[in-house]
């Protein structure tokens, strides 16, 4: 199969993408480029080289075993006590994780409607909650993966315009692919590694491969589209730090993404207003409909129940998912504490899930022939080492807090 052809089969990659371009990173990217300029352009590079290598662990995994990581985590191990801790692990942080960001996520995608249209995100927040639920319900897979595929194109235009608007400086951006930590920026570092990072993608990827694709013969055309969107990915959160290191004065603080946006309107009039807000909502809703069906499909597997989309138990996970960000959202509540403990246990839970991905894919058993290469093994090793880090780091913040 030819490059064009592959290209035409992009699929699966792209709910990873959408997943990871959230409010959170948006917000993170836009701190980042105000504070810091182009120094930190590096982490994104390497948070897209450490996410290739582990979303493409586990798509194979998925692709080869027909098993979804929920799934080869319970079954790896037979003793009852480590199997129980495992599936307690995977619920607490992926299920009630996946819950606790979904009312960031449905927030931010009502505050990019709020700044076009003016109306309350209180008022916006269950709108965009019960039309993801309403996609989710049809249980119908390639319907879903075209409303991503569309809305990662939205998310790209609307902020790669607003990049290429701003002018940036390519030299200053070429320097800050050099590796530099500026004073104050290790938790900003840390910050945007974990949300392009994410464990509950890892569950998505290894579910929804199966969805699209057969098995092994089908290898290649799942390796393109998992590089292709997560590089995708990477240049839409490359344009938003681009955008405010050229608007803002390094060194400039911004409180939230909201107030940036309101900054660009004098500058770029209400254009350039309007795209970052149709990039917000688009980050919003997308992460709003992959969170509960990642969670969906990680909880289902540890449980051993079925991973149909339209299975009456799959539906409660998401739905319970899904309406904690609704319930949230439209009451105006903080979920601070509860966003708290997702943190925890996600940045507790990858760590875990890398070290726990390698082991799975070197099992001759598991894969046959599609086990890691001594390359891809080395490269999981580097990337398991930096979200150990990354794990303790927010151990650490959140402790001291």
């Amino acid at each position: 199969m030819g490059v064009i052809d592959r290209l035409k089969a992009i699929g699966p990659g792209a709910l990873v993408a959408a997943a990871f371009i959230g409010p959170g990173t948006v917000t993170t990217a836009s701190v980042i480029g105000a504070e810091y300029a182009y120094l930190l352009v590096w982490t994104i590079a390497f948070s897209i080289l450490a996410t290739i290598v582990l979303q493409e662990m586990s798509a194979r995994l998925g692709l080869i075993s027909k098993e979804g990581l929920g799934e080869a985590f319970r079954n790896e191990f037979s003793n009852p006590v480590a199997r129980g801790i495992t599936i307690a692990l995977v619920v607490s942080a992926i299920g009630i994780g996946t819950a606790a960001f979904q009312t960031g996520n449905i927030v931010g995608g009502a505050a990019g409607l709020s700044t076009i249209t003016g109306v309350s995100e209180n008022v916006w927040g269950p709108i965009i909650g019960l039309i993801a639920a309403g996609l989710l319900w049809t249980g119908n897979y390639k319907l879903i993966e075209r409303v991503f595929i569309g809305l990662v194109i939205v998310m790209g235009l609307a902020f790669l315009i607003n990049a290429a608007v701003v002018r940036p400086d390519l030299a200053a951006l070429g320097g800050g692919l050099v590796p530099t930590i500026p004073d104050g920026s290790a938790y900003l570092i840390a910050g945007l590694i974990g949300t392009t990072v994410v464990g509950y993608n890892l569950f998505l990827h290894a579910s929804t491969v199966q969805e699209r694709w057969d098995g092994a013969d089908d290898l290649a055309e799942c390796r393109t589209d998992t590089v292709a969107m997560i590089i995708v990915g990477g240049l839409i959160t490359t344009s938003i730090v681009v955008t405010a290191a050229s608007v803002f004065p390094e060194g400039t603080q911004i409180a939230d993404v909201g107030a940036m946006a309101d900054q660009l309107e004098p500058v770029f009039g209400g254009y350039a207003l309007t795209f970052f807000a149709i990039g917000l909502f688009a980050a919003g809703f997308t992460s709003a409909m992959s969170a509960p069906l990642a969670g969906a499909y990680a909880t289902a597997g540890a449980l051993g129940w079925e991973r149909d989309l339209t299975s009456t138990r799959f539906r409660a996970i998401w739905m319970t998912i899904l309406g904690t960000g609704i319930v949230f959202s439209a009451l105006d509540y903080n979920p601070v504490e509860v966003i708290v403990f997702a943190q925890v246990a996600n940045g507790l839970l990858l760590p875990i899930l890398a070290v726990f991905l390698i082991y799975a894919m070197n099992n001759d058993d598991l894969l046959g022939e599609h086990t890691n290469t001594t390359l891809q093994n080395v490269l999981g090793g580097i990337v398991t080492l930096v979200v150990v880090g990354i794990g303790l780091r927010t151990l650490y913040d959140v402790l001291i807090l």
